[in-house]
Formats: C-alpha cells, sequence, structure tokens
C-alpha cells in the first residue's frame, strides 16, 4: 500500500507508516500528479486508487483481482456509498447518477492494470479537477480499441465523505456540477480560480478538517496473492472509525 502524501497537516504519514505503508510526497498542488507520484513507486501488476476521505469495503481486491482476470476488462471502478444523505445532496447525486450509468464510470476505488496505466499516459496533470473522470474515459477508449470494456463492482462500493457538504452546504454541488459542465465547453484557464478555492485552497484549513486524511491521496497497489493475504487487514477497526 501506497500513501502519496501532498502537505497533509495531521499524522496521516506517520500513521501510514507505522501501519507499513510505503510513504511518497508530492509538493505540488495538482491531484492528478499525487496520482502519478504514488504510481511511479508501484511495483505491482494492478494499480487501485482511492481518495483519503473514502472507507473501502473488505472485498474490494478480492473483486479487483477477480473482474481483472478477465481479458474483455480493461478496468473500473467501485462507487460510493455517501455516509449520510439530504435532500440536497441527494439532488446532486440524482444528477449524477444518469451520468454514470450511461459511461460506465464511477468514482470510489478506480482501478487498472499498470501496464494499461502508463500505456494511455497516466493521469492527466493539466487537470485541476475531474482528473478521474478524464482518466477513466481515455481508458474507456483505449480498451474499446482491444474489445475490452469498464466495469463497475457495485457490491463493493466505498463510503465517501461528505465533508465538502459539511463546510459548504448541502446544495452547493448543484453549482459544482454546473461548472463541471462549463469546463467541457470553456478552456480550462476560466476555471482554475474555482478549482484552487474548492480543490486546493489553504482556508479550509480554518472550517472542518476534512477527516483524519486531510490533504492526502491514499493510492493503493495490489497483485497476485498479495490481495487475497491482504485485503482485510488494509481496512481494520481503526480505519474504519476514521
Amino acid at each position: 500500500m501506497i500513501v502519496a502524501d501532498n502537505g497533509s497537516t495531521d499524522n496521516t504519514a506517520i500513521i501510514a507508516g507505522q501501519r507499513g505503508c510505503l510513504i511518497v510526497h508530492e509538493e505540488r498542488r495538482i491531484i492528478a500528479a499525487v496520482r502519478n507520484t504514488g504510481a511511479r513507486v508501484a511495483q505491482g501488476e494492478i494499480l487501485a486508487f482511492t481518495d483519503a476521505d473514502n472507507v473501502i469495503h473488505h472485498d474490494t481486491f478480492n473483486e479487483i483481482e477477480k473482474a481483472l482476470s478477465s481479458s474483455k476488462i480493461i478496468g473500473g471502478s467501485t462507487g460510493v456509498h455517501l455516509e449520510r444523505m439530504s435532500l440536497g445532496i441527494a439532488s446532486a447525486y440524482a444528477i449524477m447518477v444518469p451520468m454514470v450509468w450511461a459511461t460506465g464510470m464511477d468514482t470510489g476505488v478506480i482501478f487498472c492494470r499498470k501496464r494499461d496505466f502508463w500505456d494511455i499516459g497516466g493521469y492527466n496533470e493539466s487537470y485541476l479537477f475531474a482528473e478521474d473522470v478524464q482518466f477513466l474515459w481515455r481508458l474507456r477508449n483505449y480498451g474499446r480499441i482491444r474489445g475490452q470494456r469498464l466495469v463497475r463492482i457495485k457490491k463493493c462500493k466505498a463510503i465517501t465523505s461528505t465533508s465538502k457538504f459539511d463546510q459548504f452546504g448541502d446544495w452547493h454541488y448543484i453549482c459544482v456540477i454546473f461548472k463541471f459542465f462549463l469546463s467541457l465547453i470553456i478552456p480550462k484557464y476560466t476555471l482554475k480560480g474555482f478549482a484552487r478555492m474548492y480543490w486546493y485552497s489553504d482556508e479550509r484549513q480554518a472550517s472542518k478538517q476534512i477527516g483524519a486524511f486531510d490533504r492526502v491521496a491514499i493510492i493503493t497497489f495490489l497483485a497476485g496473492n498479495y490481495i487475497n493475504t491482504r485485503s482485510n487487514q488494509l481496512v481494520d477497526k481503526d480505519w474504519k472509525n476514521r
């Protein structure tokens, strides 16, 4: 397990190190760069990426191994359950669900074979946000050339934090989604200010902290028997309580 630390202000690196994780540091405040930094030191044949504020299902890695045992699968994702729900959060969720159904792309734990990851160039570091969506889009297109498809492991959904809703309000994500659609037709530089404020601003240190793993991307890499022998140890009781 590799933890890519992007300037965390809590004890993330210490906690992860004590649990046997490999710690790497990335100073650039670009989420895509953080993910790529972790991927560069990975030794396994399968890469699995998850965000710092997710709690993964205990059977995730077994199911990833099973999915990628098929040559017809290029990669995929698990999807998420939200840790709480409200009318505003449900409205944002309802907007996103049809896009997930239509594209087969989801969030949670994103996985693929390492060789395919580097064949398409990893995460695009010119994107300040939605880098995971852009990555899955390229992975899907790459797979289509070879008759492969993305898969969603819906029975192993991660639990994701609603800290952004706690911080900005339960209805704010409607605006975020609107800005994302604008990014499809407006040059990316017009949204850099928004992205810096929403995902990268240090001002959020004055508001509620985003869990015990604030401002860190956790990247998990698994291969072969390692998945079977370690999967139940990666998310133990202490980590579930975070």
